[in-house]
């Protein structure tokens, strides 16, 4: 795989999706489409370590993720409160196209200046900028060039200055979240201590984790001081913070000043933990090992999280494709490994060695698409962040829906329920080792019933509606575990549960009015259950099924006009009375183009997929349609383009025309090899215009005919050779062979029947 990993890592390009979305016009199905979430990618260019615990940016303060020029955005295009890029210093800890979650990190800002204390806050005009996985650089309006790179816990700046009498570079231990309302965070307690010898450490008790730093610089000759309040504390060594207030803070941090001529460099090097400041030394000590000084610490971290990234990308490679579609393409699988955040040993709230993830913001975004990537290209990494769920909830009482750096594992209760039950049926189906499944299955099933759980169990129903359909899944989920321990009475009282999720359909075929999420009851209404066969009955078959996706998709329907820049006129209530697809703007949609697959029309998802992928990303700043959500858009289009989609829970991966002629994978450590004959080129934006949707006419896995559209998640972890013959017209592939669903097994206590409705 070596010969195209260095184009395909090269063509990564972080900026995308930095700015409001700005996408090729679209055409056709796409441009049936109508998407009000925030049109906005939330991405930065910031450096990154795959999956590491640290990121490093340009901040500005504005939204979104602190590098942005924008105010808070949550529905149609953002507005600007910047008219260019600005950085008032260099944070670490960003979020990765995250939504307005109310809190950002942003923490332990480093401002390079040639201007007094009293300047700190100001923000100069980004010049000259550079991103690439594992770097970042620009120029400030002073004349600074500022250059970023990270390791999996530390991180290391390098600043070059222009001639100055008096240079100097500011820690700010008091700066945190964004500078829009609502957004800043704000230490409740807050101790650092110069050290001398260019070493300094320090803590800072941010939403309930204590952050720690150690601090080594190379600034030959120049001063090091404490300040505070935008104040030199001469003579002073440490400052000491017992109960900070937003009405009583007062900036605070550490300085390095002296002289400089042009080209001098300082090299700040920083190690961090969430337990305490010897383990914070430690990290960086043992980042850069070598002694005092760690001479090269820039060039050697920079080389060795490229060659982290460089080691992902290896298991990925694609054959064809326009430059356009390979930088999104590249691009998309380095933004599917930003998040979450892996920092093994670090807990703040246990003392045990062992895994410790965080930034799964949220897992309502993420369980679709990026974590069966993860999973796929690193299943140690998938293991661990499994055994952190567990971990989560025995500690702190539940398995998280979403879990920040930030003290509570319940934040995101109002978006779903039970999704941690998918990823570990997921992991169990594949054999992933290292957990106590029995231990895991205990935390399963008393997670049922927290939150709407304990009504769903008592009635059956719960509403937000779409929490029924997810309890459901949950009791699924968990009875595959049961029934794999050997459980058999568990596994089928949970099994019995699970059918309640016909309890959230009306007699239409849609799910039942109730609130929803950031949707409405067509954008829930065709996620893939683990009953999709009983589901598509109870729309009344194959036919009505189809004729109710092919409304949402807009299949025939007129060009639509998109929200522009709030406040918004009749537009909204027009756009929402359409009960449209929402393209990839809105995770509910995800997985709806592949329910055409249940109903034997695969020819449909390639249509809408092909329209997707042609329509909806693009290269630039603003080339992602919505918010990137810690890199589950990005891994929808990782597996879009490959043909390829998982479903959640059922060890099961959907087949579909890719939009690559060939791809060579390395997933759950062995080799998986994608062919196809009679690949078409097809572009995004203007070069997708005379491009059409390909089919699959026939497929061979491993040899042998493969008259259905999936293949199990095992298959595709234990390597083979998947052959797809592609045509311009749709075929009787997969027609009559469907994905399998709950009811395909007779069901014992009703007579062999179909599962019929669910009373508790």
């Amino acid at each position: 795989m070596s010969s195209n990993l260095s184009r395909i890592l090269d063509s990564v390009d972080p900026f995308i999706g930095t700015a409001a979305t700005e996408l090729p016009a679209a055409q056709g199905l796409a441009a049936t489409w109508w998407w009000p979430k925030a049109q906005v990618g939330n991405t930065h260019p910031g450096a990154c370590h795959p999956l590491g615990m640290v990121s490093a940016c340009a901040c500005s303060g504005a939204y979104p993720t602190g590098y942005g020029r924008y105010g808070i955005s949550t529905e149609g295009a953002p507005s600007a409160v910047f008219d260019d890029y600005l950085a008032s210093g260099f944070t670490h800890f960003q979020q990765s196209g995250t939504g307005a979650i109310r809190k950002y990190y942003n923490y332990f800002r480093v401002t390079p200046m040639i201007e007094p204390l009293d300047a700190l806050g100001t923000r100069w005009r980004l010049h000259e900028e550079v991103a690439e996985p594992g770097y970042y650089a620009a120029t400030l309006d002073n004349g600074i060039r500022c250059e970023l790179t990270v390791g999996e816990k530390t991180a290391v700046h390098r600043y070059t200055f222009p001639e100055a009498s008096s240079a100097r570079v500011v820690l700010d231990f008091s700066y945190g979240g964004l500078a829009i309302e609502h957004g800043t965070t704000v230490p409740l307690r807050a101790g650092l201590e110069s050290l001398g010898q260019g070493c300094a450490q320090g803590t800072v008790v941010m939403e309930g984790i204590p952050l720690s730093v150690y601090v080594d610089a190379d600034a030959p000759g120049w001063r090091q001081l404490v300040w505070y309040d935008r104040r030199r504390v001469d003579g002073g060594t440490r400052l000491d913070f017992d109960y900070i207030r937003r009405t009583t803070l007062r900036p605070f941090g550490l300085m390095f000043m002296g002289p400089a001529r042009a080209g001098t460099t300082v090299e700040i090097r920083m190690g961090f933990s969430m337990r305490g400041t010897d383990q914070a030394r430690r990290n960086l000590e043992q980042a850069l090992p070598g002694g005092a000084g760690f001479d090269y610490a820039f060039d050697r971290t920079r080389e060795a999280t490229s060659d982290a990234w460089s080691s992902y990308f290896s298991q990925v490679e694609v054959q064809g494709g326009t430059p356009e579609r390979r930088t999104v393409f590249a691009t998309s699988l380095y933004h599917s490994l930003i998040k979450p955040c892996f920092a093994e040993d670090e807990s703040p709230f246990w003392p045990s060695k062992g895994p410790f993830v965080f930034d799964i913001a949220t897992m309502w975004d993420m369980y679709k698409t990026q974590f069966p990537l993860l999973t796929a290209l690193n299943p140690a990494k998938g293991a661990g962040m499994l055994e952190s769920l567990v971990r989560i909830a025995e500690e702190e009482g539940n398995l998280p829906i979403g879990y920040r750096m930030a003290r509570g594992s319940d934040r995101f209760f109002r978006q779903a329920s039970a999704l941690a039950h998918t990823v570990l049926a997921d992991g169990f189906q594949l054999g992933l080792e290292g957990l106590e499944w029995d231990w895991a299955l205990v935390h399963m099933q008393d997670d049922l019933r927290r939150g709407y759980g304990e009504d769903f169990s008592e009635r059956g129903v719960v509403h937000p509606i779409s929490h029924t359909l997810d309890l459901a899944t949950g009791y699924w989920c968990t009875a595959i575990v049961a029934r794999g321990l050997g459980d058999l009475k568990l596994a089928d009282e949970l099994e019995a549960k699970a059918r309640a999720w016909v309890n959230a359909f009306g007699p239409d075929g849609l799910l039942r009015d109730s609130s929803f999420y950031e949707g409405g009851r067509w954008n829930y209404s065709f996620r893939l259950l683990h009953d999709m066969a009983s589901r598509i009955d109870l729309a009344g078959g194959d036919k009505e099924f189809v004729s109710m996706l092919d409304r949402f998709f807009g299949f025939g329907a007129e060009p639509v006009t998109q929200l522009g820049v709030p406040p918004f006129g009749p537009e909204f209530a027009i756009g929402n009375d359409l009960n449209r697809f929402e393209g990839l703007n809105n995770e509910p949609d995800m997985e709806a183009p592949w329910a055409y697959h249940y109903a034997g029309r695969p020819d449909r998802t390639a249509e809408v997929v092909h329209a997707a992928l042609a329509y909806q990303f693009g290269t630039g700043r603003g080339g992602l349609p919505g918010n990137d959500d810690s890199g589950a858009l990005s891994s929808w289009y990782v597996w879009a383009s490959l043909g390829l989609f998982p479903v959640a829970g059922q060890n099961l991966f959907l087949v579909n025309a890719p939009a690559f002629a060939a791809a060579q994978l390395r997933f759950g450590g062995n080799d998986f090899e994608l062919e196809t004959t009679g690949h078409v080129e097809s572009g995004i934006g203007a070069d997708a215009a005379g491009g059409r949707p390909q089919y699959v006419q026939s497929a061979r896995f491993n040899g042998r005919p493969l008259d259905q559209s999936f293949i199990t998640g095992n298959q595709l972890h234990g390597g083979g050779r998947l052959e797809i013959d592609l045509g311009p017209e749709p075929s009787d592939w997969a027609t009559k062979t469907r994905p399998p669903s709950a009811s395909d097994r007779p069901d014992p206590s009703r007579g062999g029947a179909r599962h019929q409705e669910f009373l508790p």
